[in-house]
């Protein structure tokens, strides 16, 4: 019996008699995964490796389902001498993106052990071989190193958030074309491995990382592996990786409401007012300003809870989500918000549900330890801490009427919880932690469907595909300076969607951090160097952290104008539009290209949005040919917010391209490009 899942150039089938086997994954003319060999997947049971080219590894039964957007077969297995039952998952939605993971179950009689969970586990061919991988740590995400394929590599993180250390996410690169890349939809500790076979060719496995990782199935408990996502192209074009990912997310991941729908622009106070610098009086002088501008949520950041002291600081009462700072916000926090709905804006709330704060004295059973020392969080692997968390939100959603909820977690679980009584096992506690978060996020949705949930982790420290469906938006980082937020957007698009990456534009920072520089008030800041900083922060989910009623009556009008360009034309790309990355990754320091461009291309109207931007310490000009456009058309092309516009072929934009030679350092274009009347 053998099932396709093949949709579009993908071609995939899995064969079933005695065994399942992987007989067919690849593109037209593009062969590099040795599919018979292929172990699949992989668990480790009682100290041994299994895969579905196990002998003992049988077909009890297989279904296949036709759906809207994929086509998706689930195997059971057993393997008989362990007493575990699997439940292999493969499915290839139309996008071509092909997912897989898989649930195992104890149908026997003693404990099993399970020691190490390989969601995907493939032969490639013979081949020399490059891999792209990123980088992460606090303001230096998305680090690109792509280096050649030599020997035994793991690629991995051990700090408990999935994009602290490294990024859930590589591509490889096969000598004489073709692109291979896989990513770890998981919110903790991860891991890709690349191991040499010996004819030349490599083994790759990845999903839940080993380390410090171990769960222990009773008879009749089950576990359940990580989704691994996995994208092949023909060329060596990584948008021919990225546009599959954007759409497989779009139509089958990422969760969406009207709200988010909508990709509305938001103000946040923190950059601006960090902490002790906020209160009643300056959130609501900023949502009058925010409402005169066309901002459309406000959003109270950390300052708000604790003690009523004017010089508590957030950190330290991360938890203690039922007091509200009184010497800060004396008429609370329900009164802010009917402040900013009578304004017809909506209004968000930051929170940290994982922190403990008094809760640790109060309810110390619902703290993560390890060795018995407390690691500063909420074990969320706790049912008693969930139910917790969840009235403590729902609660907050409706005393305090909130429209956007924005949920942080600051710190490193490492390997996580290892107390008893919780729920789960001394080394499965990171693992439970993160199955009962989203659980919890998803009851909150349930529950709330209209309320917008933006994930944030000391910036962008949790950002994987696993976080992305069950919140809304995820914050990408917390510097936001130039170069910095185009290295982390270039590299972010890889792998998510832009309408799901929410970025302020250049904040101006109360507190020091030498790369934010920002000063709305500095008397020599020039008009294209503020649309640099603006239309950086408009590629993806646009936001922004000032203090909007000091700013200057031109920077004001500046960023209003930018605004209303975002919400009638920008924000229409950003959601549907397939995105273009035009040039390399640019770097942090004045390191990689010194030049960016984005292209936005709608396939059904042939609509197109261009931005460029030209960095410090770039060539005086570039040339920027463009993508997905008909030769045989004619296309007009307006500069947005300047006057000027001009018509070329669709043979001369992707051929000769485009001559930016105007523009100086720090500065930027943007232009629409749309079929010609005459074509029209």
């Amino acid at each position: 019996m053998t099932f396709s899942l093949s949709t579009g150039r993908l071609r995939c089938q899995l064969s079933h008699e005695s065994s399942l086997r992987l007989s067919q994954l690849e593109l037209p003319d593009v062969r590099w995964i040795e599919a018979d060999s292929s172990p699949l997947f992989g668990i480790v049971a009682n100290g041994a490796y299994l895969g579905a080219r196990d002998e003992a590894m049988i077909v009890v039964d297989a279904q296949f389902i036709d759906e809207a957007y994929a086509r998706r077969c689930i195997t059971h297995l057993r393997h008989a001498p362990s007493g575990l039952d699997i439940w292999h998952h493969l499915v290839v939605y139309e996008a071509e993106v092909v997912e897989a993971w898989f649930e195992a179950r104890n149908t026997g009689d003693a404990p099993v052990l399970v020691s190490r969970l390989d969601s995907i586990a493939l032969d490639l061919m013979p081949a020399a071989c490059e891999v792209l991988y990123y980088t992460a740590a606090w303001g230096s995400e998305f680090g690109g190193i792509r280096r050649p394929l030599q020997s035994a590599f793991v690629l991995e993180t051990r700090a408990g958030r999935s994009s602290n250390q490294h990024h859930p996410w590589f591509a490889l690169f096969r000598a004489g074309g073709g692109i291979l890349s896989m990513s770890v939809a998981w919110s903790g500790n991860w891991a890709f491995r690349f191991e040499p076979r010996q004819d030349g060719g490599w083994r790759i496995s990845g999903g839940l990382s080993d380390w410090g990782f171990s769960a222990t199935l009773g008879p009749g408990d089950a576990i359940a592996s990580p989704p691994v996502i996995l994208v092949l192209a023909a060329g060596d074009d990584l948008n021919d990786i990225s546009i599959p990912y954007t759409r497989a997310g779009r139509c089958c991941w990422y969760p969406r409401n009207a709200l988010a729908r909508q990709l509305p622009v938001e103000w946040n106070h923190w950059w601006s007012y960090e902490d002790k610098a906020i209160d009643e009086g300056t959130f609501r002088a900023n949502v009058d300003v925010a409402a005169e501008m066309g901002i459309e949520v406000c959003t109270l950041d950390a300052g708000w809870f604790g003690p009523s002291d004017p010089g508590s600081h957030w950190y330290d009462h991360r938890g203690d989500w039922s007091l509200v700072n009184r010497a800060r916000f004396p008429s609370g926090i329900r009164a802010l918000a009917d402040y900013v709905h009578a304004k017809e804006l909506k209004f968000g709330l930051w929170c940290e549900i994982e922190g403990l704060g008094q809760l640790a004295q109060v309810k110390p059973e619902l703290a993560a330890r390890r060795d018995g020392e407390r690691l500063g969080y909420l074990c969320l692997g706790n049912p008693a801490a969930q139910a917790w968390a969840f009235e403590t939100l729902s609660r907050m959603v409706e005393d305090y009427a909130l429209d956007w909820v924005k949920l942080d977690f600051n710190l490193d679980p490492g390997a996580g919880c290892n107390a008893t009584g919780h729920g789960h096992g001394a080394g499965d506690g990171l693992y439970a932690h993160y199955r009962g978060y989203y659980h919890l996020l998803a009851q909150l949705r349930e529950r709330y469907p209209e309320v917008v949930w933006e994930n944030c982790s000391s910036g962008g420290l949790r950002l994987d595909l696993g976080m992305l469906r069950h919140t809304h938006f995820t914050f990408l980082s917390d510097p936001d300076w130039p170069e910095h937020s185009l290295q982390v957007f270039w590299g972010a698009t890889t792998m998510f969607a832009p309408d799901a990456l929410l970025r302020w534009t250049y904040s101006e920072w109360i507190n020091g951090y030498a790369p934010q520089t920002f000063n709305p008030r500095d008397p020599s800041l020039q008009p294209h160097e503020l649309d640099y900083f603006i239309r950086i922060g408009m590629l993806g989910a646009m936001g922004l952290s000032q203090k909007l009623p000091e700013l200057p009556a031109w920077v004001r009008a500046r960023y209003a104008a930018h605004i209303a360009l975002y919400r009638s034309s920008v924000r229409r790309f950003v959601r549907e539009a397939d995105l273009y990355r035009l040039t390399e990754q640019p770097k942090r320091d004045g390191g990689g290209d010194r030049w960016a461009a984005f292209q936005y291309a709608l396939p059904a109207t042939d609509e197109h949005l261009l931005f460029v931007f030209r960095l410090p310490g770039s060539m005086p000009q570039r040339t920027v040919r463009l993508r997905a456009l008909r030769p045989d058309r004619d296309y007009a092309l307006r500069w947005l917010l300047d006057e000027r516009s001009e018509q070329r072929s669709g043979e001369q934009l992707t051929r000769a391209g485009i001559l930016f030679d105007g523009l100086r350092e720090r500065d930027s274009a943007l232009l629409s490009i749309q079929p010609h009347q005459a074509w029209a």
